[in-house]
């Protein structure tokens, strides 16, 4: 396999998918929690892998010709954003002792909500299918694989470590306080997204 394909694939789908956003906090938090963090990490990954491969195949060109599936998605996701900020915000202010079980969730639920944080997210469509693939395409037509391989690639070590890492903090979270902050920090980052979202459809 050419690398320098692969690694130029690798490096702008990590770059993409580092970012803050509404995937890596829930993934983040399920790691802390032990909750189920590795089928969200595996969720996550495939869902890009699969809007990646979509894009590299020409996928991309279609979503940018239907903006009205783009807006959509927009306003679903933001409203989705502001109703996850608000029950984090509740979060912040129960009054009860909050330990790192309290937020585990049966495995259905915790893929249904990233599979909504995902799929509701336009930014995921616009970063895999078509920022990744219009890229992609540019190589050659033997070099392609090797791009989008590395991008896929690139998801899976990021929501993996990602989970790992909210495992090796969950000793940090035995204390009200630091899943106060954490509930607000999720707070102000789906909101953040949603209001950017609304601004978009403005």
């Amino acid at each position: 396999m050419d690398w320098a394909p692969f690694a130029r694939g690798f490096g702008l789908g990590f770059s993409l998918i580092a970012a803050i956003g509404a995937q890596n906090a829930y993934v983040l938090t399920r790691g802390i929690l032990r909750n189920h963090h590795w089928p969200v990490a595996l969720v996550c990954s495939l869902l890009d892998a699969l809007l990646i491969a979509a894009g590299m195949l020409g996928m991309g060109r279609l979503v940018a010709a239907w903006p009205g599936i783009i807006d959509g998605l927009t306003l679903f996701g933001a409203l989705f954003l502001l109703a996850y900020g608000a029950m984090s915000l509740r979060r912040v202010f129960q009054r009860e002792r909050l330990r790192a079980g309290d937020g585990r969730v049966s495995l259905g639920a915790a893929l249904g909500t990233v599979l909504a944080l995902s799929l509701l997210n336009p930014h995921v469509y616009l970063d895999t299918v078509v920022l990744i693939g219009s890229i992609g395409v540019q190589e050659t037509p033997a070099a392609r694989p090797a791009f989008g391989a590395g991008a896929a690639i690139a998801s899976f070590v990021w929501f993996f470590c990602l989970a790992l890492g909210g495992q090796a903090l969950q000793r940090w979270f035995q204390s009200p306080l630091a899943w106060r902050v954490l509930d607000l920090l999720v707070t102000i980052v789906m909101w953040a997204l949603a209001l950017s979202l609304f601004r978009r459809l403005l």
